[in-house]
């Protein structure tokens, strides 16, 4: 007898819970890592990782369990993440075992957006302005420098990529004022466009002149909201897309 497709079923076994923390800990460990590459300490990445994957709450011991660090190192770790507002405290203590008072207990940050923003804000804070400050300083001494090719050519190098972290600094500013909603609904739109329509967007915008769309970008933000939904809404109608041109 021929079975018909649909009347085979297939079960996927369930995880065991052993099989289930041993993804948390590999997840955390490779978390860990990739937080040296950033230059955050392994322990205090991998504690936040944990966290994410699990959930919580969870206490000191259990991380330090879980993790295979100190006592120390998980304290130290904990004490970094709180300060970079990447976990919290759990509003209850807890009991990790049949013996001895409960605990503080501790909770990830589950908004992606909001711990990636505090991530983003704390580096800015900690690299990103001193940075702007050592340029400042070593172009005023280029200006103090006789005049010469030498002098000139230092000037024009520290002047340049002084030029270069002010803009960047500018827009990473103005997406850390965002609230992080905005920012998760703008990237949800550029996920929802394939590779070809987001390369010919950038390639219209490289073609227009850099005052024409200061302008532009300047104008639109001084329209009401409800001038710019209206706009938006009468750009998407076919009629109006044919008569500018477009397909």
């Amino acid at each position: 007898m021929t079975l018909e497709p649909d009347t085979v079923k297939y079960t996927v076994p369930r995880p065991t819970a052993a099989e289930a923390e041993a993804i948390r800990r590999r997840f955390a460990d490779a978390w860990g890592q990739m937080g040296a590459a950033w230059g955050v300490p392994p322990s205090t990445a991998a504690v936040q990782g944990y966290l994410l994957v699990h959930g919580g709450p969870l206490t000191d011991a259990e991380l330090q369990q879980a993790l295979g660090l100190s006592h120390r190192a998980v304290r130290l770790a904990l004490e970094d993440c709180e300060a970079w507002g990447i976990v919290r405290r759990a509003a209850e203590p807890r009991r990790s075992g049949r013996r001895g008072p409960a605990g503080r207990a501790w909770l990830a940050v589950d908004d992606h957006w909001e711990w990636f923003h505090r991530v983003i804000a704390g580096r800015k804070r900690r690299e990103g302005d001193p940075v702007i400050a050592i340029l400042e300083g070593c172009l005023v001494e280029a200006q103090a420098l006789d005049g010469g090719d030498e002098g000139a050519e230092l000037r024009r190098r520290v002047g340049s990529l002084l030029e270069f972290v002010r803009q960047f600094d500018h827009a990473l500013s103005a997406v850390l004022r965002a609230d992080t909603d905005v920012m998760a609904k703008l990237f949800r739109v550029m996920a929802a466009q394939d590779d070809d329509a987001l390369d010919d967007l950038f390639a219209k915008l490289a073609t227009l002149p850099k005052a024409e769309l200061a302008d532009a970008v300047g104008a639109l933000a001084r329209l009401p909201r409800g001038t710019v939904g209206r706009m938006l809404r009468l750009a998407t109608r076919p009629t109006v897309i044919r008569l500018l041109g477009g397909r």
